[in-house]
């Protein structure tokens, strides 16, 4: 099972985090970030899957790709804002971290406009 592949090399991540926290904070930090990335390559195949699938169920439904690729970047950004928020927390950054969250939430605002104007063009047309 994956997620014990997963929870197991989280832990010792984790121990190897707690190790170097008070002796070296830059490497329990280092260990952080490739911990995370090392994670987020582990879980590329699977989120290609749920990609795979959106898209094939999208074209049955006969929705417009572009709005689930709408959809897909949000959750992306999202995903990747948290991560670089948590790093640069743990890192001691709070500024930093709040700064990537608000250009995160600028960035989602920016890339749902058509997803907002295709709503309202709908809400327009059945009025």
């Amino acid at each position: 099972m994956d997620i014990i592949k997963i929870i197991a090399f989280s832990l010792v991540s984790l121990f190897l985090f707690m190790y170097f926290k008070e002796e070296k904070p830059s490497v329990a930090t280092q260990i952080s970030l490739v911990s995370g990335v090392l994670l987020l390559l582990f879980l590329l195949s699977p989120i290609g899957e749920v990609i795979t699938f959106l898209k094939d169920m999208s074209s049955k439904a006969d929705i417009d790709s572009f709005y689930i690729t709408l959809v897909l970047k949000i959750v992306g950004i999202t995903y990747i804002a948290t991560f670089a928020t948590e790093i640069c927390k743990e890192a001691g950054a709070q500024g930093i971290a709040s700064r990537i969250e608000l250009a995160a939430k600028i960035l989602i605002l920016v890339i749902a406009m058509p997803i907002l104007m295709g709503v309202l063009d709908a809400i327009l047309k059945i009025m």
